[in-house]
């Protein structure tokens, strides 16, 4: 089998930096392009870096998009971080932006985007953050790329140390292990949540789970790759 030519974008980041980690290590990747404003520090033969301040215009960055098999799409930002002008900017237009040029480039590629649990493409939701993800994720699935996956996560568990962003993400990682014992489907493991996002990516899914995967249903993903069906 041939190996993949893989994007990713957002690897400075929890999640991302675990998928690029996982992609270098994957034997159906052969090449990993990753797209960001600094770079990673990170030595692999398998590795090309190219620096992008812009999101609002990935124009300059065509070249690097050219002939990719796949995209994981980690950028974001969080509530409460930013103000709701940046979160839509980050959540809705650097997404579409970046998913224009790709598909100029690479119409084939399959686009594996990380949205969010809740995530409302019908824009009703009276939350910020679910409208933004739904409205991304409503572009990308009628871009016309020929595979889009949308993960759509609860609660994102840091398998490492890390500066938590909120008081609300600190308490969550205090009470974790209580919490996913009285609701394991409310949260995720974030390497594990890296690793199928980089497995739908360049693999596919061959049980046909569809474009929109709830954290259970990534969840049961994992489980099946882990069994080797």
């Amino acid at each position: 089998m041939r190996q993949k030519r893989l994007v990713i974008v957002g690897a400075t980041g929890m999640l991302g930096g675990l998928a690029l980690r996982y992609a270098l290590e994957h034997p159906a990747v052969g090449l990993v392009t990753s797209i960001g404003r600094r770079m990673l520090g990170t030595l692999s033969s398998k590795l090309r870096e190219v620096l992008h301040e812009d999101f609002a215009d990935c124009s300059p960055v065509a070249d690097a998009l050219t002939d990719q098999d796949a995209a994981v799409f980690c950028l974001g930002a969080y509530t409460g971080v930013v103000s709701d002008a940046d979160l839509r900017k980050i959540t809705v237009d650097y997404t579409v932006e970046f998913a224009r040029v790709l598909r100029a480039n690479s119409p084939i590629a399959t686009f594996c985007f990380l949205s969010g649990g809740g995530a409302d493409q019908t824009g009703r939701s009276r939350v910020a953050y679910a409208r933004y993800k739904g409205e991304a994720e409503r572009v990308l699935l009628t871009a016309g790329f020929p595979v889009v996956y949308c993960f759509r996560p609860a609660y994102i568990y840091p398998v490492e140390p890390r500066k938590e962003p909120t008081f609300g993400y600190r308490l969550l990682r205090a009470i974790y292990p209580a919490f996913r014992r009285l609701f394991p489907s409310q949260v995720i493991r974030s390497d594990e949540l890296a690793r199928a996002m980089v497995d739908l990516a360049v693999l596919g899914d061959r049980a046909g789970q569809g474009p929109v995967l709830e954290n259970r249903d990534i969840r049961t993903f994992e489980f099946r790759r882990r069994l080797g069906s």
